[in-house]
């Protein structure tokens, strides 16, 4: 879809912010980073709103249809509009304060980047041009607005191969590339590979089909912890968190996976290697947690339910 910065600039009029629940937020912390203003996003409100005389798209609402722009303008216009809403505030508190270090940043809340992209909406060739620009917003706004369906193989690894912070690699991940079918076959190939964030991602996309992949067979899972199990001994911080993250999750899944998790956490725990003990003594503090064995029961009564409703 085409855009005009116009239009984009009426996001404080009736706009409805993304909502995520607390505990998404604590178990994916690499996906909120910054706290959303509603300044940030009613900076622009007072625009005069035109009526559009436009063709309407069918079902699109009549402030995002707007004519077919060149691509260039568009990755202008969305360049522009990411440079408006950014924040000095914001963008030097991003190393210190999160561990994001980047030396192209506008400044903007990962919040307003979400309603940014919701009114864009699904956009696989603007999305491509925006991941070229290098800035972390733009890279960020294009993993919100492509399209799973598109992402190629390839595709995955030429983005793979850019991330240099793990706030890009974790969204990339979160948002697009689990939605992906490519997605397990990705993880089997970055598992073993020696760059920092490509092997980062390697775990966070396991964590987030663990979180999100809704197929009730643990064979992926199952192979997943023994990826987790041969790169455990991988001291890099953003590396063992990314692998403590998926072991984690795996064990949240369902019983089976709780199981298989906590006895790869033991073994882990009980290491001689500092970065296998640190992981597995986190897994086992999280696995053996009472709010874990509640969300597991609760699955568990679920899936029995489920079972004698098909009886």
């Amino acid at each position: 879809m085409a855009i005009v910065a116009r239009d984009l600039t009426l996001l404080g009029t009736g706009s409805v912010l993304h909502k995520v629940q607390s505990g998404l937020l604590r178990s994916a912390t690499t996906i909120i980073l910054h706290g959303i203003h509603r300044s940030d996003i009613m900076r622009d409100s007072h625009a005069p709103v035109r009526k559009s005389r436009k063709r309407l798209v069918e079902g699109k609402p009549a402030d995002c249809v707007v004519p077919k722009r060149p691509l260039t303008a568009q990755v202008k216009e969305v360049l522009d509009l990411l440079k408006r809403h950014g924040s000095k505030q914001v963008r030097d508190s991003m190393g210190p304060r999160y561990g994001v270090h980047t030396d192209k940043a506008f400044g903007v809340p990962v919040g307003t980047l979400q309603t940014l992209a919701k009114r864009i909406g699904r956009d696989h060739e603007l999305a491509a041009e925006l991941w070229k620009t290098g800035w972390y917003e733009a890279r960020m706004m294009a993993a919100f607005i492509d399209d799973p369906e598109r992402v190629t193989p390839a595709q995955m690894d030429r983005w793979c191969r850019d991330f240099d912070n793990w706030g890009i690699c974790d969204t990339v991940c979160f948002h697009l590339f689990d939605r992906t079918p490519h997605a397990f076959a990705k993880i089997t190939q970055w598992a073993g590979r020696k760059e920092e964030f490509v092997k980062r991602a390697a775990f966070a996309l396991l964590a987030c089909l663990a979180l999100h992949d809704r197929r009730d067979d643990n064979r992926p899972f199952i192979d997943g912890l023994a990826l987790v199990e041969d790169a455990a001994s991988d001291e890099r911080n953003f590396v063992k968190k990314g692998i403590s993250w998926a072991l984690r999750l795996i064990g949240n899944r369902n019983s089976e996976l709780h199981c298989a998790a906590l006895d790869v956490a033991k073994r882990l725990s009980q290491s001689e290697d500092a970065a296998e003990r640190w992981i597995g003594k986190d897994a086992v503090r999280d696995l053996n947690s009472a709010a874990t064995k509640r969300r597991v029961e609760g699955r568990a009564a679920k899936a029995r339910k489920k079972l004698q409703v098909e009886k």
